[in-house]
């Protein structure tokens, strides 16, 4: 356990709002309410996506390890969500029904499901809720209505926008006066009054027609769509989180955090709403997540360089080896994603493994003064580099009782989540020299590109009751029987 001394220390964070580091003061004492932007389930979440993800997992790991109790909501977007990002273009769920052959509500559950498994896959804790959008069109509604009586809002022929002129605070998380945004925007105003405003409820792509439906008019008709004060249609993909937050944590509540494309925006209009209907700020503080470039380049389609978990999975990849990698870089720095990186990622995390499987029971006291020092570093806006290098020179640091030295690194993981009490309690599994000896010898035939005489390897330890894995982090051996836990013990070619 942490001395109350520890319990003591500033937790700082830097937040977007006053574009500053700050002390983190809850709201209520020993209590967080936290609320993180989840997906649009019109398609898998890729590693970009899933950077996120992680940074706010770690942000939740470091408040519980100071102690507090969270409360942490993620919203599920399942309609409302244009490919503009705002309030032009089509609705994602709506090209997706036409990609798939599936109805919106078909296709938001499968891809929900495939965004769980892979939080699951990279140990992100799970969410006291998900709301999902859909299922809360009267908070919404609602929502949007005081608005309408606050005198926030006005009608075109599409919807129903917010006059973000009538709000002097609007534009303070991106650090732009709304005169300066509307000065620089680049958009379709269509019938807006300013380039800013955005939609609270758009109509029914039907909404005051008269003449009968064509086929054309057909294909531009959603199935999301409800009845509403102002008309049939849907909200606009901003008044979600505004309604949900505020039904789940009431609002203020203390930490907004997403990926930094969503200040400019979303989150931008997200303050605005909260703003316009109840006069206080949605959140006190708000934390972004940078960007994921793979190879020095945005991820794009068209570059081939679109990854998933699964695709890491697929090419021998513990998903936790992509978590190690993403805990190398801080959250607010853009990081790059390479194969070689993720290589020694995993072999980083066999090697914090084997030492854990190897080290025998924990001390009952750990290494004080490491302890200090991971703290330190995680409470200075979540430096997990930094907590990493502490850790990874405690680990060396032979003079230490090895015990000691696990007893620190378990709660280490608290934060870091990379399962490592998982690999303690298998334990290690001994491999005969000589199996290891084979394995070795193959690997070397392998890179010769000998793979005839390598297979004649593979089948003499299989024949020995051991089977041999290639991973990108060195083959794996391990022993056939899969009713009994084994560790997998990597061999270190010499």
């Amino acid at each position: 356990m942490m001395s109350d001394v520890s319990r003591t220390m500033s937790f700082i964070v830097y937040n977007t709002l006053t574009r500053s580091k700050e002390p983190f003061v809850p709201i209520h004492p020993g209590e967080v309410r936290l609320y993180a932007c989840g997906p649009t389930v019109y398609s898998f979440a890729h590693v970009g996506n899933m950077r996120t993800n992680v940074f706010v997992d770690v942000l939740r790991r470091v408040l519980e390890y100071n102690r507090f109790v969270v409360r942490a909501i993620m919203n599920i977007t399942d309609v409302g969500h244009l490919t503009g990002d705002g309030d032009e273009g089509e609705d994602k769920m709506l090209g997706a029904m036409r990609r798939e052959g599936k109805t919106a509500y078909e296709i938001a559950e499968f891809y929900t499901q495939a965004f769980l498994e892979d939080l699951k896959r990279l140990n992100v804790k799970s969410a006291d809720v998900y709301p999902r959008a859909t299922q809360h069109l009267p908070e919404q509604i609602a929502l949007v209505k005081k608005l309408e009586e606050n005198g926030l809002t006005y009608r075109t022929s599409d919807g129903l926008y917010f006059d973000t002129a009538k709000l002097p605070s609007y534009g303070r998380l991106s650090g732009q006066k709304a005169e300066e945004k509307m000065a620089g925007a680049r958009v379709d105003m269509g019938e807006k009054k300013h380039p800013t405003d955005f939609a609270l409820w758009k109509f029914s792509y039907l909404h005051g027609r008269s003449f009968d439906l064509t086929q054309d008019d057909a294909s531009k008709q959603r199935q999301m769509e409800w009845d509403s004060p102002w008309g049939k249609g849907f909200p606009g993909w901003h008044a979600e989180c505004s309604a949900m937050s505020k039904k789940y944590l009431e609002v203020p509540f203390d930490i907004h955090a997403g990926a930094i494309d969503l200040i400019p925006v979303h989150h931008e209009n997200e303050i605005a709403q909260t703003m316009g209907a109840d006069g206080v700020p949605e959140a006190n503080v708000w934390m972004h997540g940078a960007f994921l470039t793979v190879d020095g380049q945005k991820m794009a389609k068209s570059l081939g360089n679109v990854y998933r978990i699964q695709d890491l999975i697929e090419r021998g990849y513990d998903p936790l080896a992509y978590r190690y990698f993403l805990l190398q870089g801080h959250y607010r720095t853009t990081v790059n994603f390479t194969f070689e990186a993720l290589d020694a990622a995993a072999k980083a995390l066999e090697h914090l493994r084997g030492f854990v499987a190897s080290a025998g029971e924990p001390a009952a006291e750990g290494c004080a003064e490491d302890e200090q020092r991971f703290l330190a570093a995680i409470n200075d806006d979540l430096n997990l580099p930094q907590a990493l290098a502490v850790a990874w020179g405690m680990v060396g640091d032979e003079k230490k009782s090895k015990g000691a030295r696990v007893a620190s690194l378990m709660k280490f993981d608290d934060v870091f989540g990379l399962r490592l009490e998982e690999a303690r309690q298998r334990g290690p599994e001994r491999i005969p020299e000589e199996i290891l000896d084979w394995a070795r010898q193959r690997e070397q035939l392998r890179l010769k590109k000998a793979f005839q005489e390598a297979d004649v390897l593979r089948a003499r330890i299989e024949a020995a009751g051991f089977l041999v894995e290639d991973t990108p982090s060195g083959p794996r051996v391990q022993k056939m029987d899969r009713q009994s836990p084994c560790e997998k013990e990597r061999v270190v070619l010499e």
